[in-house]
Parts: C-alpha cells; sequence; structure tokens
C-alpha cells in the first residue's frame, strides 16, 4: 500500500500550498504545483492593490515587512486606533449641534447614565430617559420627532446629524406634525423609544454616531421606528440606515432622501423593521 504524506511548497514570497502526495511521486507534485502558483510579480501585484484602495478605506494588500506590516500602515493603524478612541470619549456638545439648527426648536435631555464610564459600562441606562428631563418633553399628537444622540461618537453627530434632519425634514408632506428635536446625551439607540413615548409621537428618528472603527470614526446612523414601545420595541422592529459621512460614506442628502421614503412608507404599512423593506439601490455603473 502506498504511503500518503502531504508536503508544502513555497509558492509565492513566504506563502505556503500544501498538497497530498505519494512518496513515489513527490517531485512531479512539486512541479505540479509550482506551475499553477508561480512566483508574483511585485510590481503588478502592487499596482493592482493601489488600484482597489483607490475604492475602499478597507487596509488591503498592505504588503509585510518580515512577518510585520510596514512601518507606514503600522502607524496609519496607530492612529486610526487613536482617533477611534478619541471618538468615543470625546464629550457631546448639544450648543454646537443646537446652533447649527438655528431656527429649529430643540430639547435637551439626558439618559439614566450619569457619566461617560458609567454609560460604556451600563448600556441598559444609556436606554433610559432621565426621570428630571422626562417632565420637560411636552406631551402632544406629533407624527415623529428626531432625536439627536450622542452614540459612540460625538464627532459624528456634530459633524452630519443637523444637516441630515434639515434635508429629511424638507422633504417629508406639509401636513406632518414634527416634535421640537430632542438632543440627547449618553444615549444609546433605544432611548429613542422612551423619548418618542413621552412625547407622544407615533415615530421616532435616531440620529446617533455609530461605533467607530479602524477605517472611520465619525460614522452617523440614522434608526427609524414605527410606534415605539420603551422596554418591548426590538433591533428587529427598526429600520437603520448607516454610514453617513460623506464624502467616503453616504451624502446628507442621500440619506435624507432615503430616510423619508422609509418614513412614508412606514406611515402608510403601519410598521418598520422587517416588515418595511428599502426600494432596491440601482446598480453601480461599470467602470
Amino acid at each position: 500500500m502506498t504511503e500518503r504524506r502531504l508536503i508544502s511548497v513555497d509558492a509565492d514570497l513566504g506563502d505556503t500550498v500544501t498538497v497530498p502526495t505519494a512518496s513515489t511521486a513527490s517531485t512531479a507534485s512539486v512541479a505540479a504545483v509550482t506551475s499553477v502558483a508561480p512566483v508574483g510579480d511585485r510590481e503588478s501585484d502592487t499596482a493592482l492593490w493601489n488600484s482597489l484602495r483607490r475604492h475602499t478605506q478597507a487596509r488591503i494588500g498592505l504588503g509585510r515587512a518580515g512577518s510585520a506590516l510596514p512601518t507606514r500602515h503600522r502607524l496609519e493603524l496607530q492612529a486610526a486606533h487613536a482617533a477611534a478612541r478619541d471618538a468615543v470619549h470625546s464629550p457631546f456638545d448639544p450648543d454646537m449641534v443646537a446652533s447649527a439648527l438655528t431656527g429649529v426648536p430643540t430639547i435637551r435631555v439626558r439618559s439614566a447614565a450619569p457619566d461617560r464610564l458609567t454609560y460604556l459600562q451600563r448600556p441598559d441606562l444609556g436606554r433610559r430617559l432621565h426621570d428630571v428631563d422626562r417632565a420637560h418633553l411636552p406631551r402632544d399628537g406629533w407624527d415623529v420627532v428626531f432625536v439627536v444622540a450622542d452614540g459612540l461618537s460625538s464627532r459624528a453627530v456634530h459633524e452630519h446629524a443637523a444637516a441630515v434632519v434639515r434635508a429629511t425634514t424638507q422633504r417629508l408632506p406639509s401636513d406632518w406634525r414634527v416634535a421640537p428635536v430632542v438632543l440627547a446625551e449618553q444615549a444609546r439607540v433605544a432611548l429613542g423609544d422612551d423619548i418618542a413615548h413621552a412625547l407622544g409621537a407615533g415615530m421616532a428618528v435616531v440620529l446617533i454616531g455609530e461605533r467607530p472603527g479602524m477605517s472611520a470614526a465619525d460614522s452617523l446612523g440614522a434608526y427609524l421606528t414605527y410606534g415605539p414601545r420603551p422596554g418591548r420595541t426590538t433591533d428587529a422592529d427598526r429600520n437603520c440606515l448607516s454610514n453617513i459621512r460623506p464624502p467616503l460614506g453616504l451624502s446628507h442628502t442621500a440619506a435624507a432622501t432615503k430616510l423619508a421614503t422609509l418614513m412614508r412608507r412606514a406611515r402608510d404599512l403601519g410598521r418598520t423593521g422587517v416588515s418595511l423593506k428599502d426600494e432596491p439601490t440601482p446598480p453601480l455603473p461599470q467602470p
């Protein structure tokens, strides 16, 4: 019976390909593997990755220096990590957002999380409205309330939230009753349920700073919920638009158009979440 064993062949600049082979045919197997996995052309590989990197911020094709990343890419990664940490811990400035919303009535509230550390360690408190602030919300038959929440990136809120609020309200039917914009500190997405319930609003739109990543620390998310119920509404009951961050992500205008469309359809259907499907996006033009 012929013995079977594994051999490893240096295929491309240190990468290995492992193939099964018979002990009596190792030379033929080596020739076969190297014929289908030739040594790469460094210049061609570099040109390919450079062309792909023009279309994404993802860290792809970075190469290596020995067994590690090249120094430049390692420093860029460390800088991105620092930016992400700064985004999480940077304080929310409601005055900045209110100034950008000049002419639009605003109300400021806090969650039950008393400080940033508690907010990060106790997500449940970020979903509950502070009892004192609850009394300041004017209950009425509002159709929708926009909640601008710091979330995990106040930078994203400072840079994008006001523009999205203005562009979206301009695209809503004129007979809709829009509540004062609520500026919420130490807030999670579900805080919008508590705020909408306190206001008597039929729909909540929460614009919140998304969790920073290694490629983006300024991404804004928009969460739409019809008929929010504190403690009972789940993520499956919401629609989300993410990565609002022009020019590298969704533009303010595109986000507002899509959000206003979803809001009108949600009102017609009486629901959001998995029951409300987004319209298909036209395919990107071919290069």
